[in-house]
């Protein structure tokens, strides 16, 4: 039997822990500009401290203001997962705040996106674990439900499934495909060491800009 809109799944098919390692350090831009500038949450998904977001998701959907799936959440992810709560972007009452954020530190939790509200934004910004969010409201959430568990969610405007690799900086969020993953890496560090050389043709006033001209001329673009 089952209850649609009220379930929770324990299994979670997670990647191997060496294989997201290796996305520490890659900055999410570089990373994005390899999947065709798609699979990036939008700009709704701000970070509240600086702490680098890399893990493996843990997912809930939540009815609006309502955070009881969450805390259930809290107990049942494991090290590194990141819980990524898609509360519909509203933004009426806040999913988490320091307390939980506190406990999800102290189970040494992956960190936080949430598709809603925060709240304690103060101490938030001085906690030791990652927390994205499209908002913030002092107002508590609701604990009744209905909500589920490590099912497909939308989370700023990125579909996420249980197991994805999510990686975050100041930038924003990338939501990788572990099946994608090992190709992925290869391109993004090629990307990252010509950007590197970039920078030196830069410093040295060596950058080729032939291709903007080139670009203009094959849209024929007139010039007066």
């Amino acid at each position: 039997m089952t209850n649609i809109g009220m379930r929770i799944n324990t299994k979670v098919k997670r990647p191997a822990k060496e294989l997201i390692s290796q996305f520490e350090n890659l900055p999410v831009p570089v990373i994005a500009d390899n999947m065709n500038r798609m699979f990036c949450m939008n700009s709704t998904i701000r970070p509240f401290n600086d702490k680098p977001l890399l893990g493996q998701a843990f997912t809930i959907r939540t009815r609006p203001g309502d955070n009881l799936l969450v805390h259930k959440a809290l107990d049942l992810a494991e090290p590194g997962d990141i819980l990524v709560v898609d509360a519909q972007g509203d933004l009426t009452n806040a999913i988490i705040g320091e307390l939980m954020a506190l406990y999800a530190q102290k189970r040494y939790l992956g960190g936080f996106i949430i598709d809603g509200a925060v709240r304690d934004v103060e101490a938030l910004k001085h906690l030791d674990i990652p927390i994205y969010a499209a908002g913030v409201n002092p107002r508590g959430p609701y604990k009744d439900g209905p909500g589920e568990i490590n099912v497909p969610v939308n989370c700023g405007g990125a579909v996420v499934n249980p197991g994805d690799i999510l990686v975050g900086d100041q930038d924003g969020i990338v939501v990788i495909n572990p099946a994608d993953a090992e190709q992925l890496l290869i391109h993004s560090r090629k990307k990252l060491q010509l950007e590197e050389e970039t920078k030196k043709e830069i410093e040295s006033l060596n950058w080729d800009r032939t291709w903007v001209d080139e670009a203009l001329i094959s849209k024929k673009t007139v010039f007066n």
